[in-house]
């Protein structure tokens, strides 16, 4: 059972969330305050469901001492045992840390890994499915930079997805996906096996990372031009290095304001990803086997066409059903992966 004063600390806090945004609260406070209202108050409506069916229980229970109403009571006792165990349940899910990457856009990098043209048209398979998926939840898929190959596939893609609660839905896609079938380049009709990488990183924003100007050296650079009377005599391009970690950042657009912009956005987000990284291996002993520790070096899910299956190695799943997946029909595959991951989460919670 949860503990009540669990439940009291999280139903005061929100009452005065409500009475600071009811009196006028300061501006920079506003953005904050609203966000945490909104957040809890899902949190206290589940928190009071719960609680009026143990205060039910507690009456039914009363009821069974009076013979008149003993019927009565143990009819409301068996409905109540059923339902408690669900409600306690969903308490118990709304009050796991919230990721706060869950809601924001991501950035996918697919690339091609060993089997050679066969890694690169999986990728192309890999692209096309996540491209449906995103159709099928409403989001925006847009490719910023691609690799392809003479023969349909990619060595490499970037892509961006804009959407409701994207990072929260393909945060587990990331690792190695290995592909089983038979290549249209084989003439034998043997099964090879190769592979591809998938990493998603959730879009970091100015908040959420600060640079301060003292870790950084900027240095432009005079963009490449035609030749002849189209070459750029300005100095537009924009090269950034991030001292603490060796990382460059370069952009070349005509537009040396636009190449500051992007290339900062593309440093944000490197260094959120490499500060997700060092945390997850600070609870890795923690962690260990969990669903999402985030190792893109691990095998996750191959697809075997031969036998119409794929098979996410994390929680044992095997699904028959090969086409429609690739298909963009991920719902099952991801639904699976949040449970494993929500039931580990609760198993550290309750320790």
């Amino acid at each position: 059972m949860i503990p009540d004063e669990k439940l009291e600390q999280i139903r005061q806090r929100f009452a005065f969330v409500e009475a600071k945004l009811n009196e006028g609260a300061e501006v920079s406070e506003l953005a904050a305050l609203s966000k945490e209202y909104s957040d809890l108050k899902s949190v206290v409506e589940q928190i009071d469901a719960y609680r009026q069916m143990l205060a039910d229980k507690a009456e039914a229970e009363e009821m069974l001492n009076d013979p008149e109403m003993k019927e009565l009571g143990e009819e409301e006792l068996a409905g109540l045992r059923e339902a408690l165990p669900k409600a306690e349940h969903k308490v118990m899910l709304s009050l796991l840390p919230k990721d706060k990457a869950d809601a924001k856009p991501a950035i996918m990098e697919l690339r091609a890994g060993t089997g050679g043209d066969e890694a690169a048209l999986f990728v192309a398979d890999l692209l096309r499915m996540y491209q449906r998926f995103a159709e099928n939840n409403g989001w925006k898929l847009e490719i910023v930079e691609e690799s392809p190959t003479e023969i349909g596939g990619y060595k490499e893609v970037i892509a961006n997805v804009n959407g409701k609660d994207v990072y929260a839905r393909l945060k587990f896609e990331s690792g190695v996906h290995r592909v089983q079938r038979v290549p249209t380049t084989e003439s034998g009709g043997r099964v090879h096996t190769s592979a591809a990488t998938v990493a998603v990183l959730p879009e970091a924003e100015e908040v959420d990372i600060d640079i301060p100007n003292t870790d950084i050296r900027i240095d432009t650079m005079r963009s490449s031009g035609a030749g002849g009377q189209h070459v750029n005599t300005t100095d537009s391009a924009v090269r950034i290095t991030h001292l603490p970690t060796g990382i460059v950042v370069t952009s070349s657009e005509k537009s040396q304001h636009r190449n500051r912009a992007k290339a900062m956005q593309v440093l944000r987000t490197r260094l959120y990803d490499l500060e997700q990284q060092k945390l997850d291996d600070e609870r890795s002993s923690a962690r260990k086997g969990q669903v999402g520790s985030g190792d893109r070096s691990e095998r996750i899910r191959t697809y075997n066409f031969p036998q119409g299956r794929l098979t996410d190695h994390r929680i044992n799943l095997t699904l028959y059903k090969l086409d429609q997946v690739l298909q963009g029909e991920l719902d099952e595959v991801i639904d699976g992966l949040t449970a494993a991951d929500q039931a580990d989460k609760l198993a550290e919670l309750s320790m």
